[in-house]
């Protein structure tokens, strides 16, 4: 039996044996959520409370429970209470920072984590977690020191800090592997394995994805014309395991009327997922969520299919063994960054990126009504908060000292960030008023606002990635210098696959000086939205169907070497 069942059904017995035993409740709560069964979770919190009212651990697991379920406010509230009643527990403060996050009280959450710190100043991942928050605020009190310990944390071996998180930070590949081998080496402590299994033989190859994104989200936003595009490859099925409930967008319509069959998974427990995508003979399993939170990395480490693939949503190396290949192009992932990726690679003669390339661009706003002056140049850099680091908004700032009267248009960030990064432009001698923010908006009307945007200026080292595709979609160029890193060249593979190499530039220096040049010449703007117009309708990298017709063309070939004969083979 799975150690983690194992433990799941001692725990029962002894709350069977012994059924006022609050210690053995709590800890069975525990397990349940270990193993993703919230349902079950929530019971044996319940049963706690019920036995001890009011006692923080007990409100602290139910909490737990309710920030697993999605509900994020009453998680926060009970986590709150538990806080409350033992201000010193560092783990409750954690899981309170947690819920509070995701309840969007920002700058709660990150006292939360600062106070978990404080009471655990050497836990790397209660550092990684402030660390991680403090850079959604552009709160950069300390930062330095914290990316220090958690990146030491990372070379000593003894972190299991969140890779996705850890991509923000200025490291190299190699530490981005061994941060994921960590994390990956974490979630198989307690997993067991399905039995093996193989690709079958013949029929149509069944192509699964895995993701928490199948909506209104960069993942649905990013894969549904391409799904749209395969559809018809009489090869494949296409089957969507969706981890997150319908929520009502035309992507997630599209979604499910794209894929042969749109699995809904939410909710259910790891080794649920597991065999139901065992169970509905899936050949070739695509992790579409990686590190980035929300996804389950126990249901790929039960290896539910004979060949799985990291692809398209975490922009790095897996470092887990169950994931077996990676997909990617030529830019993203050069031969140089082979040996700092866990997974075989696989490459697509275009960007690995695909996009909707049906997206409708409307007619935005006036300027004055989106806040920009009526002559300006405007650079924009719609990444979020996380990305812009000091490194990249001093870059930012002294393009704006170079281009008089130009301004930058920023999407608006949680908690206090905007009024930290005008206080960050002051610093570096920029009046904070030629900052512009844009609050999130659907889709539509975000696309719609570059038109009114000279040129988008790309950060370091996490770059602009479904952004930079919905820029060059919209008709804005995108700046970037690429850097060493799979996440640091995004960005460059786009410019790249679109014609655009003189976009790709080497260093800051370069970055400022090309972004100041071209700020300076109106000229030289209208001549570069022009060529990136024309590149739009000839270089491929918007083509759908080109893009499923290499995409089939890899998995065909893949499938070929672990036995598949062909969908008309008998």
């Amino acid at each position: 039996m799975n150690p983690a069942l194992a433990e799941r059904e001692h725990l029962r017995q002894a709350v069977r044996r012994q059924p006022s035993d609050f210690i053995a409740w709590v800890m069975l709560a525990d397990a349940e959520l270990e193993i993703g069964d919230t349902g079950a979770g929530d019971a044996a919190a319940q049963r706690a409370l019920q036995l001890r009212p009011g006692h923080p651990e007990a409100l602290a697991r139910l909490g737990r429970t309710r920030w697993m379920q999605g509900r994020h406010g009453e998680a926060a509230t009970l986590l709150q209470q538990a806080s409350d009643l033992v201000p010193q527990h560092p783990g409750i403060a954690l899981w309170l920072g947690h819920a509070l996050e995701d309840a969007q009280q920002a700058e709660a959450a990150a006292a939360a984590y600062r106070r978990a710190h404080t009471l655990l100043p050497d836990e790397p991942y209660i550092a990684a977690q402030l660390l991680n928050w403090q850079r959604r605020l552009c709160d950069w009190r300390g930062i330095d020191a914290l990316s220090q310990q958690v990146r030491s944390a990372v070379t000593q071996g003894r972190a299991a800090v969140e890779p996705f998180a850890f991509l923000s930070e200025d490291a190299s590949a190699a530490e981005q592997l061994a941060c994921a081998r960590q994390r990956a080496h974490g979630v198989l402590q307690g997993l067991r394995p399905l039995p093996p299994s193989r690709v079958r033989g013949h029929g149509p190859l069944r192509i699964g994805f895995l993701s928490n994104g199948f909506g209104a989200h960069p993942t649905g936003l990013l894969t549904v014309a391409l799904f749209e595009a395969l559809r018809a490859d009489r090869d494949l099925q296409l089957h969507l395991f969706a981890l997150t409930g319908d929520d009502g967008s035309a992507i997630r319509r599209r979604l499910h009327a794209a894929a042969h069959t749109l699995h809904e998974v939410a909710g259910r427990r790891h080794a649920d997922i597991a065999l139901h995508i065992r169970h509905s003979g899936i050949d070739l399993l695509f992790d579409l969520r990686g590190w980035g939170g929300g996804g389950t990395p126990e249901v790929l480490a039960m290896r539910p299919a004979p060949l799985q693939l990291n692809w398209l949503a975490y922009p790095g190396s897996s470092g887990a063994p169950w994931l077996d290949y990676v997909l990617a192009d030529g830019f993203v992932l050069p031969p140089a960054l082979k040996p700092h990726f866990s997974e075989q690679v696989l490459r697509l003669p275009r960007a690995f990126q695909p996009s909707d390339s049906t997206r409708a661009i409307g007619v935005p706003p006036s300027r004055s009504e989106c806040g920009l002056p009526p002559d300006a140049v405007v650079f924009c850099c719609f990444n979020n908060s996380y990305k812009l680091n000091p490194r990249s908004v001093a870059r930012l700032c002294e393009v704006l000292r170079g281009v008089a009267g130009s301004v930058l248009w920023l999407l608006s960030g949680p908690g206090d960030a905007d009024a930290r990064l005008r206080a960050a432009a002051a610093r570096h001698g920029v009046d904070p008023a030629r900052l512009v923010f844009m609050a999130k908006l659907p889709h539509a009307d975000y696309l719609a606002r570059y038109r009114h945007a000279d040129l988008f200026l790309d950060t370091h080292p996490y770059n602009a990635h479904t952004t930079a595709s919905d820029a060059l979609w919209a008709g804005c160029p995108v700046l970037t210098a690429p850097g060493d890193t799979f996440a640091a060249r995004v960005a460059g593979s786009l410019n790249h696959h679109l014609g655009l190499d003189d976009m790709n530039v080497a260093g800051d220096r370069a970055f400022i000086d090309t972004a100041i040049r071209l700020g300076n010449d109106r000229a030289a703007l209208q001549h570069l939205r022009q060529r990136l117009s024309a590149q739009r309708q000839t270089s491929g990298l918007f083509d759908m169907e080109g893009f499923a017709r290499d995409f089939a063309r890899v998995l065909r070939q893949l499938a070929r070497t672990a036995g598949w004969q062909g969908a008309d083979a008998t």
